[in-house]
């Protein structure tokens, strides 16, 4: 059988798990923009391993992870589940992904079945229409020359190929030099219709939350970030909270800030909100970011 050549199917194919053994899976990884596996691949993996093992009515409503060891992306990822409970309403796992005999990520999350309850939400922020904003293969190949490496550009744009990203201003690879308010927006979707199945959609709301969620650090103080080469980062946890059901295939506008960075770490807090304007997710990260030594 061929490999499939649309982006979107090659995502969903590296979300679409092998079941090794009760509990264990395998996943494979794709080439990131930095030379490691892309941490919203994991984390997104090991959110489709906790959720094949909870009852399909059990929606998940929070994840909390750490980042342990940067992830080798030429090797499979085996994700081991722990069943931690399962409760009357609620359901906790915790996922391991273990890559050459080590573990390079840990993964608590949560689900529960639906129920009613108290209802308020922070309202959305003003952002322009994502129908008007350039695409990412329109944005990037006008400022080529922003970047010391040619083929940042590329690997950036094959990153995105299967979503949809539109920055509402230029991201901090293109400003560089430049300090900013602390706050950045990206619409996204996916580049096609999914399947109606609730966590995957919160899968790939995971996916791409970690692509853009510490830009907010790197505008307060004019750095272009690691596509420039003026900061070294990585992820070191990552938490998610899902509010209400959401679909990854429409627009979701992904309003970030940055509160912190201290002792070379940055935090951002962010909101996802659909186009009419419901809050769906909350999220929070904190990242090593570091100077380079000249």
């Amino acid at each position: 059988m061929s490999e499939p050549n649309d982006p979107l199917e090659i995502l969903l194919n590296l979300l679409d798990l092998e079941r090794i053994e009760e509990d264990i899976f395998r996943g494979m990884s794709r080439p990131a923009v930095v030379p490691r596996v892309f941490g919203g691949q994991v984390a997104a993996q090991a959110l489709v391993a906790a959720g094949r093992t909870v009852p399909e009515e059990r929606g998940a409503h929070s994840l909390h992870a750490y980042f342990l060891r940067s992830g080798d992306p030429g090797a499979p990822i085996v994700y081991q589940v722990d069943r931690i409970r399962d409760g009357r309403s609620f359901t906790t796992r915790r996922v391991v992904a273990i890559q050459h005999g080590q573990p390079i990520f840990h993964l608590s999350a949560s689900f529960q079945t639906a129920e009613e309850g108290l209802e308020h939400q922070e309202p959305m922020p003003a952002a322009p229409d994502p129908e008007t904003l350039p695409e990412a293969a329109e944005l990037l190949p006008r400022h080529a020359d922003k970047f010391p490496d040619p083929t940042v550009i590329d690997r950036l744009l094959e990153a995105r190929a299967a979503v949809d990203l539109r920055n509402v201003e230029d991201p901090p690879f293109l400003t560089a030099g430049v300090v900013r308010e602390p706050r950045s927006q990206v619409w996204f979707r996916t580049r096609g219709k999914l399947a109606d199945d609730p966590l995957l959609h919160v899968c790939l709301a995971t996916y791409v939350s970690d692509m853009t969620l510490l830009d907010s650090v790197l505008l307060a103080h004019g750095r272009g970030g690691w596509a420039i080469g003026d900061v070294i980062g990585a992820s070191l946890d990552h938490a998610m909270w899902f509010h209400r059901p959401f679909r990854a295939d429409e627009w979701l506008l992904y309003d970030q800030q940055s509160p912190s960075a201290s002792g070379g770490r940055g935090l951002g807090t962010a909101r996802i909100y659909t186009r009419d304007g419901r809050l769906v997710v909350s999220v929070i990260q904190e990242g090593m970011i570091r100077i380079p030594r000249s």
